[in-house]
């Protein structure tokens, strides 16, 4: 017997799937999808928001380290800027699922709304992020992965400072934005960016990338 047939005779291999980025104000969205392990449990899984970023790291190693399987994706940016933001997460959720090297029973998403096109069966939980332990995991996953790519970003244009409100339009980002115009990894469709540019209170393309 293999062992992912000693597995599925042990228990329902399930799958949760959660993302992050939704909200942001740039780049790509990412999700994770993660089947845990009951063998090896892990403590102090939770809603990655209600973690600090050590905890989160520490936990996203033990994750990788002891899951049956997870993958990460992302929907790119021009993918959320031509179709939206929503359907963009759900590309990437999609193909979380489809990277995962082994196929689970039940997929469990975080929210209220399931991707279309998904051939396993599966739910949406809201706030699964805090209740349900593969999605925990897995949205520890989707943030940790995040923030590393918004220090890169970060790196590229520091004048935004990325490093500290991930791309989320706080008050400080927003005042570099109207100081410096969208650089090229910002969501141009994005709402309240899309309102300064109708305006004429920023050009579209007027920031330089960083040396």
């Amino acid at each position: 017997m293999t062992h992912e047939e000693q597995n599925r005779s042990d228990f329902i291999l399930e799958c949760g799937v959660d993302e992050c980025g939704i909200g942001s104000a740039i780049a790509e969205v990412y999700a994770a999808s993660c089947i845990l392990d009951p063998r090896r449990p892990i403590k102090g899984l939770a809603d990655s928001k209600k973690l600090t970023p050590v905890q989160r790291e520490r936990l996203s190693k033990e994750i990788k380290d002891c899951a049956l399987d997870f993958c990460i994706a992302t929907g790119s940016l021009e993918e959320i800027e031509r179709l939206n933001i929503l359907y963009a997460s759900h590309l990437a959720m999609i193909r979380s699922i489809e990277g995962l090297k082994i196929p689970p029973d039940l997929v469990l998403i975080d929210g209220n709304k399931l991707p279309k096109g998904l051939t396993i069966p599966a739910r949406a939980i809201v706030k699964g992020d805090a209740t349900v332990k593969s999605i925990s995991a897995a949205s520890i996953l989707a943030k940790v992965a995040r923030d590393e790519a918004m220090l890169k970003y970060h790196d590229l244009y520091p004048q935004y400072g990325f490093d500290g409100h991930k791309g989320y339009l706080t008050p400080p980002h927003f005042a570099a934005l109207k100081k410096f115009g969208p650089c090229p990894v910002h969501r141009k469709g994005y709402a309240p960016i899309r309102a300064l540019i109708q305006a004429g209170e920023i050009r579209e393309q007027r920031a330089l990338r960083s040396a």
